[in-house]
């Protein structure tokens, strides 16, 4: 709000010299001439003074504290493994998630059930191999880039799809391995989830 203040006061200078110019350039030369060399604008009035009003593009800006310095790099390369590793499925898993409730939104109620079916067994079908492969620490990595990238949480998203029944069985036979789908992810209370989520905007520049 300072700077937005600043940038008023100083559009308001600028704006009191060009019409102090301006009158003395009127005392000298014919209107005609003053009139073409003005800049037409929008403007607004505050408080009895007129301010010149311009709509700038939309900038997006991210905090290069966001990215991981090279000392973080360094102490936690496996976390950065992990990641590298998980996000590409999570990605995935939330392209495929959104495509799914494109198509589910489309059909009729009777066959929504069938349509979840085939695109769960097409997820393991494409993946199932792949994953068995990989840690514990990596699984849960896993979990925590799915709630990011989707927004909701692994047993949320089951819930939504499957209900609450195939939900609880899916988290109770996750919770006999030390999983929990149920984690959610939250980089401001978390100092781990915020770690993630600053390697994930570090590979996404190029950092990593």
């Amino acid at each position: 709000m300072d700077r937005f203040l600043k940038i008023l006061f100083c559009a308001s200078l600028i704006l009191s010299s060009q019409s102090s110019i301006l009158h003395s350039v009127q005392a000298q030369r014919p209107y005609e001439e003053v009139v073409q060399n003005r800049k037409v604008c929008f403007g607004t009035v505050v408080d009895g003074d007129t301010i010149p009003l311009y709509y700038l593009k939309e900038v997006k800006i991210e905090s290069s504290s966001c990215l991981l310095t090279d000392k973080e790099i360094r102490n936690n390369k496996k976390l950065i493994r992990n990641v590298k590793l998980m996000l590409p499925f999570a990605r995935e898993g939330q392209r495929r998630l959104d495509q799914l409730e494109v198509e589910l939104a489309k059909m009729p109620r009777g066959e929504r059930k069938a349509a979840i079916k085939k695109a769960e067994r097409q997820l393991l079908d494409d993946y199932g191999k792949d994953l068995k492969k990989y840690t514990f620490s990596q699984g849960l990595v896993l979990i925590k880039l799915i709630d990011r990238e989707t927004g909701r949480t692994s047993y949320k998203i089951v819930d939504e799809l499957r209900g609450r029944l195939r939900a609880s069985f899916y988290q109770l036979f996750a919770r006999l391995f030390g999983y929990n789908l149920k984690t959610g992810f939250d980089p401001e209370h978390n100092k781990n989830d915020d770690l993630i989520n600053r390697i994930v905007i570090s590979i996404d520049k190029g950092k990593l």
